[in-house]
């Protein structure tokens, strides 16, 4: 069996893509974390962060379409992480719970929603380099004199 020959760094780096650094990490979205990620706690801090004054337990169970045991189990995850206060109280002698998101809940919901917006945004960006360099290969194609409309 013949010796096996050592790749060089410059051989590694060959096949790569000229535009992506050694070690950038471009989409890594390191701000996508799984607490606010997950789809219930998704919707349950996008329907606070548009309600200043909270929710009560029962419009909030509605806007997210969950049930009573999801709801208060993810509510319970949120409090416990500091995004969320939960009040209890009562209104014509009925029981009340007020959801509303903590200063530090909305500041790290708008983090999570800017990191989001950069991964649309890079999305956008890579399928208009896509359709540009598909355009680009159709008219090369055409033969001479030929239209692509």
């Amino acid at each position: 069996m013949p010796p096996r020959e050592k790749s060089s760094s410059s051989q590694l780096r060959a096949t790569r893509p000229a535009d992506v650094p050694a070690a950038s990490g471009r989409y890594a979205y390191e701000g996508l974390h799984r607490l606010l990620h997950e789809r219930a706690r998704l919707s349950i801090l996008s329907s606070l962060a548009s309600h200043a004054d909270g929710l009560l337990f029962n419009d909030l169970k509605a806007l997210c379409s969950l049930t009573d045991g999801n709801l208060s189990r993810q509510l319970q995850v949120l409090q416990e992480a500091g995004l969320l206060e939960v009040e209890k109280g009562t209104k014509n002698n009925r029981p009340q719970t007020r959801c509303r998101l903590t200063a530090v809940g909305r500041e790290r919901f708008l983090e999570y929603i800017a990191v989001l917006e950069s991964v649309v945004s890079d999305a956008v960006a890579a399928r208009q380099k896509d359709s540009s360099q598909a355009s680009q290969a159709v008219r090369r194609s055409v033969p001479g004199g030929l239209s692509t409309a």
